[in-house]
C-alpha cells in the first residue's frame, strides 16, 4: 500500500491524531469501515502492518513480535483480527516513556468477554492512559469540498461571523449528498447509491454475523426501521411495534432481549449513533426528555436501507426533510467532536416544545441550531429559537437556523439568530 500524499484529502481528525500521538504511547482510531481511517492513520505512521492480510495475521497469531518490531508509529490495521494485540501494545507502552509508538485502527468493537469464555480473544486491559481512543466518522461537507466554508461555527461563537452573499444552492445537489453520504471513496462516482447500498449487503451477508449467527430477515427489517424513524426520539418498544407493523411474521423481533443484541451488533460496527437529550438550565427541569435522538453514522445508510433515491427524496418532502436533519446533524457531530464538544437535542415534554440540535462546548457553554430544509420554514424555526431561550436560566451563546436552500449567510438584525446554508458550515 503506497501513500500518495498529494491524493490524500486532509480530514479534521488528522490535528487530533497529532495531538493523540504526541500525548499516548499508542492511539486507537475507531469508526465504520470505509470512512478513511486507514488512509488517514497511514499519513501519521512511518511503517504498517495489514491484518487482513493471511499471511501477515498467521505471522501475528504465531509470535506478536513478528509483526510489533516496525519504524514508529507503526500503524497496525484492524488489530481486531487478533486480538490479543491490544494488550500486547499496552504492556510494550508500559516499557517506557515514549509517545506516539502505535496506532491502531478498527471498524468493529470487540464484543465484552465474560472471564470464563473465549480466553484467547479476551482483552484484560482497556488500555487507560497508553492507549488514546480517537471516533472517526464519514466526511462532512466541509472535508469532503462540498461546503465552502464561509460560516464558521467558532466564528458565531465568538461574534465575529460577517453577513456574506452566496450562489444559489440547488436543492438536488442537496439531495445527491444525502444519498452519497460521506464516503471517501464515493466522492467522484456517476452512481453515488451503489457504494451505501453495498454497505448495507455487508452487514447483512458478513459483519451482523461477527460472533454468532443472525437471522438476516430480522436485521432487514430493523435496519428499515430505524431509518423511518431516522432522527427521531422512538422507544425500543415503538421499534418492535414498528417491525410487527410491517410485517406478518410476530416472530421477528421475539423480545426485547433479541433487539438489543441486534442494536448492539450495529453500535459494536459504528453503524448506528445516539444523539443524546440536553439537560442543562431548563427553568422545569422535571420537563425534560431524556431519550436519545437515533441516527445512522450516516444518512446515506438510511437511504440505502429504504431504498431510496434522490428522485424520491425530493418528490418526498417530508422524508427528505429527514434525511436533511440527519446530513446536517451528521457535520455537527463532526464538528463538534473536532472542537472538543458534542451535540445533543432538547425537548419539553410537556408543551412539545423541542430544538433540533444543542451545540455544547468544551466550556460548558451552548449554541442552540433548528434544521430546515427550505427557506419558508425560517421564521418558525426563528420563533422556536426564541422560545426556547426565554425559558433558559443561562442564554445560549448564539443561535442559528441551518437551511437546504438559502444564497447567503446572515444575522437577523432583529433577533440576531444566524441564517446560513448547510453547504457553508465549518468548524
Amino acid at each position: 500500500m503506497d501513500f500518495n500524499e498529494k491524493e490524500y484529502m486532509p480530514r479534521l481528525i488528522d490535528d487530533l491524531i497529532d495531538d493523540y500521538l504526541d500525548t499516548f504511547g499508542a492511539i486507537s482510531v475507531e469508526g465504520p469501515k470505509w470512512c478513511g481511517k486507514t488512509w488517514a492513520s497511514y499519513k501519521h505512521a512511518k511503517s504498517a502492518v495489514f491484518l487482513d492480510d493471511e499471511q501477515t495475521q498467521a505471522q501475528a497469531k504465531l509470535d506478536l513480535e513478528l509483526i510489533l518490531n516496525k519504524e514508529m508509529p507503526e500503524l497496525i490495521d484492524e488489530w481486531t483480527l487478533v486480538p490479543k494485540i491490544w494488550d500486547k501494545v499496552r504492556r510494550k507502552c508500559d516499557l517506557d516513556n515514549k509517545k506516539g509508538k502505535y496506532i491502531l485502527t478498527c471498524s468493529t468493537k470487540l464484543k465484552e468477554k465474560k472471564d470464563d469464555e473465549d480466553k484467547e480473544n479476551k482483552i484484560y486491559h482497556s488500555g487507560a492512559g497508553r492507549i488514546g481512543r480517537v471516533k472517526m466518522y464519514t466526511m462532512s461537507l466541509w472535508e469532503s469540498k462540498d461546503s465552502s466554508g464561509n460560516a464558521s461555527i467558532m466564528d458565531m461563537y465568538e461574534g465575529k461571523q460577517k453577513n456574506v452573499s452566496l450562489e444559489e444552492v440547488d436543492i438536488k445537489n442537496i439531495a445527491r449528498l444525502i444519498i452519497r453520504g460521506g464516503w471517501p471513496g464515493n466522492l467522484n462516482t456517476k452512481n453515488v447509491s451503489l457504494i451505501p447500498k453495498s454497505y448495507i449487503e455487508s452487514i447483512l451477508e458478513k459483519d451482523m454475523n461477527d460472533d454468532k449467527k443472525r437471522d438476516k430477515n430480522k436485521m432487514i427489517m430493523l435496519l428499515k426501521s430505524l431509518a423511518r424513524n431516522e432522527t427521531s426520539v422512538v422507544s425500543n418498544q415503538t421499534i418492535i411495534n414498528d417491525i410487527d407493523e410491517y410485517n406478518s411474521d410476530k416472530e421477528l423481533i421475539e423480545s426485547r432481549i433479541t433487539l438489543t443484541d441486534y442494536l448492539d451488533v450495529l453500535t459494536r460496527l459504528h453503524i448506528i449513533e445516539n444523539q443524546n437529550a440536553y439537560s442543562g438550565n431548563y427553568r422545569s427541569k422535571e420537563r425534560l426528555g431524556k431519550s436519545a435522538k437515533r441516527h445512522f453514522t450516516d444518512p446515506s445508510l438510511a437511504c440505502a436501507a429504504l431504498n431510496l433515491t434522490e428522485e424520491k427524496l425530493i418528490n418526498d418532502l417530508k422524508t427528505f426533510d429527514f434525511m436533511f436533519e440527519a446530513l446536517v446533524e451528521r457535520d455537527l457531530r463532526i464538528y463538534m467532536e473536532y472542537l472538543g464538544g458534542q451535540i445533543l437535542h432538547f425537548r419539553d415534554n410537556v408543551t412539545g416544545l423541542g430544538v433540533d440540535s444543542i451545540l455544547e462546548f468544551a466550556d460548558g457553554s451552548y449554541a442552540a441550531a433548528e434544521i430546515k430544509l427550505g427557506f419558508h420554514q425560517v421564521e418558525e424555526a426563528k420563533a422556536n429559537l426564541l422560545k426556547f431561550s426565554e425559558n433558559m436560566l443561562v442564554k445560549p451563546k448564539f443561535m442559528c437556523v441551518i437551511v437546504g436552500n438559502v444564497n447567503a449567510v446572515m444575522k437577523d438584525p432583529e433577533t440576531g439568530i444566524y441564517i446560513l446554508p448547510i453547504t457553508a458550515l465549518k468548524p
